[in-house]
């Protein structure tokens, strides 16, 4: 089958909507997706900066929703005709898998970043009839279908927007599952969330669900705003005493810092503002020696890593669109829509900060 896709051929070009051929039909265990809209990740940019690990050309994009439109085989748990989001590719065999801990599955950067299912992946073909790399995070949604395997599809209400839901698959899911899952944040308890991008954002909303005093830390006066609309006390990253500050306002101490930025000083700042005991979550990878300060980790703080939210996608993104509905996570305020053909366009505005979460609608949907 033809069809639109945003090809990406080198890493400093900008993304070209071009026809692509889909060379087979879903195999055993796959779902064919008509995609309704496909959020654009920081992770999906970072591909310019990947150093030739990447392959290109590709088709990339990894938080697409749509709908159902062909099985390979009865047994996918899945129907034409669903509404699904998809998120991230895993192995499903590994230790970690088979422990509900998907986002650590020990083949999690070869299937979702390097093509790791290779020649059992079915292909996009350009117009030239050269192969495209395969599937990005199990999806390349930036495109009006997608092939992907069924046990990385959630099921969700119809009666939801579809087009919006994308992001639920990783940015939103990254932010809040960092809060609900990793963190356990309940009422009463404090946590700083340093950066309000849309992970950072997402992680602001869920902590105010889960009834948490939450301060956010920003350089950027208008995401301070948004912060403060989703309940958040506001602090500029450049404020005197960071650290103190944010301690102030936590009572004594945050119990919870999520970073959301890579910056070592943020980092070292909201280690400095932990309550003994307290736990700080990453989700930026580092691209430098992260120094700690000395006691930095004294009297049971703890610092740790976090992946996607520490998420089982099919239990935690239904629980966040059940939140959406109640209106205690109002994750469409932080989408603007564009046409896949204004991609590049979208692109700009991310990297310039005029959008929190862009997401791309196909033309067969704009």
């Amino acid at each position: 089958m033809k069809f639109g896709a945003a090809v990406l051929r080198s890493y400093e070009s900008p993304f070209a909507v071009e026809e692509v051929t889909l060379d087979e039909g879903p195999a055993h265990g796959e779902i064919l997706v008509r995609i309704a809209g496909c959020g654009m990740c920081r992770t999906d940019l970072a591909v310019r900066c990947s150093e030739g690990r990447s392959p290109l050309p590709a088709v990339l994009g990894h938080e697409g929703a749509g709908v159902v439109v062909e099985t390979g085989g009865p047994d996918t748990g899945l129907s034409v005709g669903d509404h699904v989001v998809l998120s991230f590719d895993s192995c499903g065999q590994c230790r970690n898998c088979r422990g509900a801990t998907p986002a650590y599955c020990d083949s999690f950067a070869s299937l979702n970043l390097f093509g790791g299912r290779g020649e059992n992946a079915a292909r996009f073909i350009d117009t030239a009839g050269s192969e495209l790399a395969p599937r990005w995070f199990g999806q390349s949604s930036f495109a009006e279908y997608a092939m992907v395997l069924a046990r990385n599809a959630v099921r969700v209400d119809p009666s939801l927007p579809l087009e919006l839901l994308g992001p639920l698959g990783c940015g939103f899911l990254t932010g809040a599952g960092a809060v609900l899952n990793s963190f356990g944040v309940g009422p009463g308890d404090t946590i700083a969330v340093l950066g309000t991008g849309a992970v950072g954002l997402a992680a602001v909303m869920a902590a105010t669900a889960a009834g948490a005093a939450t301060v956010a830390v920003d350089r950027h006066p208008g995401r301070l705003a948004l912060a403060e609309r989703f309940h958040a006390l506001p602090l500029h990253a450049a404020a005197p005493d960071l650290p103190g500050r944010i301690r102030r306002l936590t009572d004594g101490g945050a119990q919870y810092a999520l970073d959301t930025t890579g910056s070592t000083q943020l980092i070292n700042d909201a280690l400095r503002a932990l309550r003994p005991t307290g736990h700080l979550g990453l989700v930026a990878r580092l691209h430098t020696t992260l120094p700690l300060e000395p006691g930095a980790l004294d009297r049971g703080r703890r610092i740790s890593h976090i992946c996607e939210g520490d998420a089982v996608p099919g239990l935690l993104i239904p629980r966040l669109t059940a939140l959406w509905q109640a209106g205690r996570f109002p994750f469409d305020q932080l989408i603007r829509t564009y046409p896949l053909t204004d991609i590049n366009e979208a692109e700009r505005d991310c990297d310039a900060g005029r959008v929190v979460k862009p997401v791309l609608i196909p033309e067969s949907r704009s």
